[in-house]
């Protein structure tokens, strides 16, 4: 929502915003860093879905972002099941700097 200008604890749209902050980042340090990908997001008509998927080299890298770490994650086994995933990995609050490459 536009024009939200309360603290990001009392905010409803704290998951939208961490997804939107880690996707523009991400974008940026693959840019940077002359990383070539394929980029999507992936959704079933059943509504299974991995909020980021990068390829390169062939192999899938997936990503779920989650603003709350205890939050418990499942990637898709119609995705994992059926493309050569190489990694599939959290991005949490704790240790997102890897995903943007600022370790």
């Amino acid at each position: 929502m536009i024009a939200q200008l309360q603290p990001l604890e009392l905010r409803q749209d704290k998951g939208a915003l961490w997804e939107n902050f880690l996707l523009s980042e991400r974008l940026k340090h693959l840019h940077y860093a002359g990383i070539l990908a394929n980029r999507f997001f992936w959704r079933t008509s059943d509504q299974q879905e991995i909020d980021y998927v990068e390829e390169r080299g062939g192999f899938f890298y997936v990503y779920e972002f989650k603003w709350n770490a205890r939050k418990k994650v499942r990637f898709s086994a119609t995705f994992t099941g059926n493309y050569p995933v190489k990694a599939a990995e959290v991005v949490t609050p704790e240790g997102f700097e890897v995903f943007l490459g600022v370790e």
